[in-house]
């Protein structure tokens, strides 16, 4: 198995890739400080973009919407949604 024997290759090609056959030693700790970053910057752009993403409508009661728990606005607005069913209770 395999693809059968290595062929000789030109030794003047460069890539930043690696060239021909390569496996670096370290390949598992280089992505594993990849993934690291890569997470990092997600965290805080998702974070960032959770405090300044501001909605003109508010999402339905009972309908799912990812966002609504941890978006700030949405969750304040439900708060003081539910403080405000609170104080008027309804009277039938």
């Amino acid at each position: 198995m395999g693809g059968g024997p290595r062929v000789p290759y030109p030794k003047h090609v460069w890539s930043p890739a690696g060239g021909w056959y390569t496996q670096p030693s370290n390949w598992k700790r280089n992505t594993a400080i990849a993934s690291v970053c890569m997470w990092v910057i997600v965290g805080f752009t998702w974070k960032l973009s959770a405090e300044i993403e501001e909605r003109h409508k508010m999402p339905e009661a009972g309908r799912f919407y990812p966002s609504r728990y941890w978006s700030r606005q949405i969750v304040e607005h439900e708060k003081r949604e539910k403080e405000k069913a609170l104080q008027t209770p309804e009277s039938s």
